[in-house]
């Protein structure tokens, strides 16, 4: 079993939980059951009591870690524990990105795909190598996805800007300086894109925007934070359950190609 690190409290939206690094694997985010009940407003017992009843779907040391029975008792504050609920708790597990995509079968509700969906863009996926020899590598890779985030918006309101503006040269213009933001090259676009959302891509192949999302992920369509490939682009867009703006990904002609096979091939 890899180390475990804590890195502290992170923040995915309006979600607050600790951040754990090993166990399944060098750098490998994983979530505390706690943390998760948390989030999808359950009773830890709750949780605990579904992946017990489900336990032979769990593998151990890939799915899911039992803190309780790796850990010495002294260690409970690091990962947001009180003594009495260490010392009271039966069991305190660990999930893996692999292990919470199991549990959210087990819940199947289309709240927690969502927040699921959310979880792995902007924290399962941004996995960092954490040295003991280098402590501000993950201050350091944070700034970075800080400063890419920053350009992204910057680039988003120019890119509304320009679509607002009846100058065709000030709106290339504008376009121009939004390319730079994302790709440091002043660039004209030679043509826009048809865009379509989870939801316009669900309405397209009779499935539902969570599960267009669910494929996308399956498929490994979505392009790394900030950027864009052949099937879509980063956005940033307003969450509906704040006045931030999250990042979504909107698909081009081929990502609706790409999940119209995968939803054709098994209906087949």
């Amino acid at each position: 079993m890899n180390e475990l690190k804590v890195l502290g409290q992170e923040h995915i939206g309006r979600y607050e939980f600790t951040g754990i690094e090993g166990g399944f694997g060098e750098s490998k985010k994983a979530m505390l059951v706690k943390d998760i009940a948390k989030i999808h407003e359950r009773p830890v017992f709750k949780i605990n009591e579904l992946i017990n009843n489900n336990i032979k779907r769990f593998k151990e040391g890939i799915d899911l870690i039992d803190l309780k029975h790796i850990l010495q008792k002294d260690v409970f504050s690091e990962y947001g524990f009180s003594k009495a609920q260490w010392g009271n708790a039966t069991n305190i597990y660990l999930l893996s990105e692999r292990g919470y995509s199991k549990l959210l079968k087990i819940l199947e509700d289309d709240k927690a795909w969502e927040i699921y969906d959310e979880l792995v863009d902007n924290y399962f996926n941004m996995r960092q190598s954490i040295k003991e020899n280098q402590p501000s590598l993950v201050a350091g890779k944070r700034l970075e996805i800080m400063e890419k985030n920053a350009a992204t918006c910057k680039a988003n309101l120019l890119y509304k800007i320009a679509q607002a503006t009846n100058s065709e040269t000030s709106s290339q213009t504008l376009l121009a300086q939004a390319a730079k933001e994302l790709t440091g090259e002043m660039t004209i676009p030679v043509m826009k894109r048809k865009e379509y959302s989870a939801s316009e891509v669900g309405k397209l192949v009779g499935k539902s925007a969570n599960m267009v999302g669910r494929i996308c992920n399956r498929l490994g369509l979505k392009a790394e934070q900030p950027g864009q490939n052949e099937y879509g682009r980063w956005s940033n867009s307003k969450s509906q359950r704040s006045d931030k703006e999250v990042p979504q990904w909107l698909y081009f002609d081929e990502g609706v190609k790409a999940i119209k096979n995968e939803t054709d091939k098994h209906q087949a």
